[in-house]
Order: structure tokens, then sequence, then C-alpha cells
């Protein structure tokens, strides 16, 4: 069967009104197999979508209103998977590169995350290893600016897919595992990132 998604909020970055329609015909309850985002809801299965204004292949755009994540392809199409967001002002739209990828990357907290909540994130002020229990998963994009460096927000996976779906990170956006696999192969250094605006 054929179905639509409408990418709704944010597309004013970039100028550009946005609509997809999927080109698998495979339903999104059929894709979950089972997993269910952050909302209860049966998780989408990374797919490929033709959009009705193109954007240039070799990017990839976020887009926080539908939890969103695509990464362009010629001739309009592109994948697209189904994300979890930073938290309230956490989150940081903005232009973007990929200044380095890390698979099963370790993880050191930010001091602002470290003040924020230190009882969360104070015991591990010295790093922890990359593994599966690690809060980078198995993969990462790191994103950086011309003018920062590195900005300290990540693309990266996790093994919690109830987060799925949710504004809730530190404000990285986030993939799970499996997907984040996927994308990571696809995405190469150097690549532009684009994170919309909240609506």
């Amino acid at each position: 069967m054929r179905r639509r998604e409408l990418i709704a909020g944010g597309a004013a970055l970039a100028g550009l009104p946005l609509a997809a329609r999927a080109q698998n015909t495979t339903d999104t309850t059929e894709a979950a197999a089972g997993m269910l985002d952050g909302t209860g809801q049966p998780m989408m299965a990374p797919h490929i979508v033709q959009l009705v204004e193109p954007f240039p292949p070799g990017e990839v755009h976020v887009f926080p209103g539908p939890f969103r994540l695509y990464w362009t392809l010629e001739d309009a199409y592109a994948w697209v998977y189904p994300i979890r967001i930073g938290r309230d002002n956490l989150y940081e739209a903005g232009e973007y590169y990929v200044g380095a990828k890390k698979e099963w990357p370790s993880w050191t907290p930010t001091p602002d995350m470290i003040e924020r909540e230190p009882e969360k994130y104070k015991q591990y002020e010295d790093g922890m290893p990359g593994g599966p229990n690690n809060p980078l998963g198995a993969r990462a994009l790191y994103l950086f600016t011309e003018e920062r460096g590195d900005t300290f927000l990540r693309i990266h996976g996790t093994n919690d897919p109830n987060t799925i779906g949710r504004a809730v990170s530190n404000g990285c956006a986030g993939l799970i595992n499996e997907h984040m696999i996927n994308l990571y192969d696809k995405v190469p250094m150097g690549a532009r990132v684009v994170l919309y605006p909240k609506a």
C-alpha cells in the first residue's frame, strides 16, 4: 500500500516547503517488528521517500516536529529515519558538518551536563568506554562548525527505543542502534547537516 508523509515545521530555515511520498510498500506496523517508540506507536523502519522539493544529495536534514532525519539522495529521493531530539532549549538548530565519525565511541559528559545534573553525570567525568551501555551507542557522527569546531552535538545510536519520537536528550539527535549503523555507513566525513528549528 502507498502512504504519504508530510514533514511539518522547520522548513523555514531552508526556505523550502517540503513533503515526501513513501516509495516502499511496507506498512509502518509491518515494518516495526513489534518495536514501539516513546509515544507507544509502532516504530517506523528506515525507508526511501521522494521529496516534493529536492535538496542536494548527500546531506542530513533533521526535522524536530515529526522526529525525522533525512539522508538525501539523487533525483529528489531520501532515506528517512525516526529519531529523538534534544529537550527544551538544549536542541540547537543550525547548519553543521560531520567533523568526525566513530564506531562504538567512548563518551564523556560535558561540563554543562555535569553542572545541570551532577547526581547523574559526575560519576562519568573521566569518561566511559564504548560499548552497548554507552550513551552514544553503536555509532556517532560528530557535528562541527567552522567557527566553533566540535560543537559537542552528535547524531548517535541508542539501545532505548522508548526515547524515539521524544525530546529527551542533552541536545543530540538519536536513532536506535540498528538504524544508526545503517545511516553511519551512508554519511561521509564533511557531509552537511541541518537541524531545523522547533515549531
